[in-house]
């Protein structure tokens, strides 16, 4: 289903291979998080779909389950092999099993620590942390191929944080004034930092309808800008109808975007899986961008 250089993830089907599963479960959550191994095993594994990823030698380096109501869990890779791409192959390869199963919605309760693993695969967090088995989590859930309703400021943090994430080298955003309260959210400012750091050559566009008003107080995505001027591109709309856009919008090169018919409230449409839109979005997007002035007043530090 899935290969790398060093492992491969493939559904398991064998006594052998639940058994290794269960062994590595053990291993990080009971031994390395302390969670209960009561709680660890339970009945719901038996009507769950599993995966494993073994190393070239046919050790066991990851596992995860999906189960029937399209919930993701149980997520483990070895602690010496984090940080090799396993637990994104991991999260594809269940992924794809709620494909196959016709489940347009997955879902999943995520260890803070491993939330930008989930947003990279299109997750949105919603509602606060919670503690499970000692440790917080918070739920995430993901659409497939659809699009879900922001009704609030929370829901408008997560699917930002989602896009951002989740982009794979461009990502585009349109403002009044860089809304404050969502893009100087510490969650968005540290997914468009982890983006722009992240060494793929990405470039994230910003798109001002009134650039003036950034210049009377910190604004810390200009901020942030003026440290990675080479990612970081800002224009200001230039033209009277360019002028009259009401709303707002970010979109990603990966099939995300959160848009606002009125730029002043964060209520609207967002979805990480629906590419055809996005692109859609994108190529409107780009003339206007081709038009627009560049602000270069807002390239002095200081602001």
């Amino acid at each position: 289903m899935s290969a790398q250089a060093s492992f491969r993830v493939f559904p398991i089907g064998t006594d052998a291979d639940r058994a290794a599963a269960h062994v590595l479960r053990a291993q990080v959550f009971v031994a390395e998080q302390g969670v209960p191994a009561a709680l660890e095993r339970d009945a719901l594994d038996a009507d769950c779909r599993h995966v494993l990823a073994v190393d070239a030698d046919g050790a066991a380096v990851g596992t995860g389950r999906l189960a029937p109501d399209g919930r993701i869990g149980r997520l483990a890779v070895r602690a010496d092999r984090r940080g090799r791409g396993i637990g994104d192959a991991l999260l594809r390869a269940l992924l794809e099993l709620a494909h196959a199963d016709g489940l347009a919605r997955t879902h999943l309760h995520a260890q803070l620590r491993a939330m930008d693993l989930y947003a990279r695969h299109g997750f949105v967090a919603h509602g606060p942390a919670v503690f499970e088995a000692g440790i917080e989590h918070r739920a995430m859930h993901r659409h497939e191929g659809a699009a879900f309703p922001v009704d609030d400021l929370e829901t408008a943090v997560g699917a930002s944080v989602a896009v951002i994430l989740a982009a794979r080298r461009g990502v585009c955003l349109r403002s009044r004034d860089l809304d404050p309260g969502l893009y100087d959210h510490p969650d968005v400012l540290r997914a468009l930092q982890r983006f722009a750091t992240a060494g793929r050559g990405g470039t994230v566009r910003i798109l001002l309808q009134d650039a003036a008003a950034l210049r009377t107080g910190f604004a810390p995505v200009v901020a942030l800008a003026q440290r990675l001027p080479s990612v970081f591109a800002i224009r200001e709309v230039d033209t009277a109808p360019d002028r009259g856009f009401a709303g707002a919008l970010l979109v990603n090169d990966a099939g995300g975007f959160h848009v606002r018919p009125l730029a002043h409230r964060v209520q609207g449409e967002a979805a990480t899986t629906l590419p055809a839109r996005a692109r859609r979005l994108v190529q409107a997007f780009d003339p206007v961008w081709e038009r627009s002035r560049p602000a270069t007043e807002l390239r002095a530090l200081g602001i």
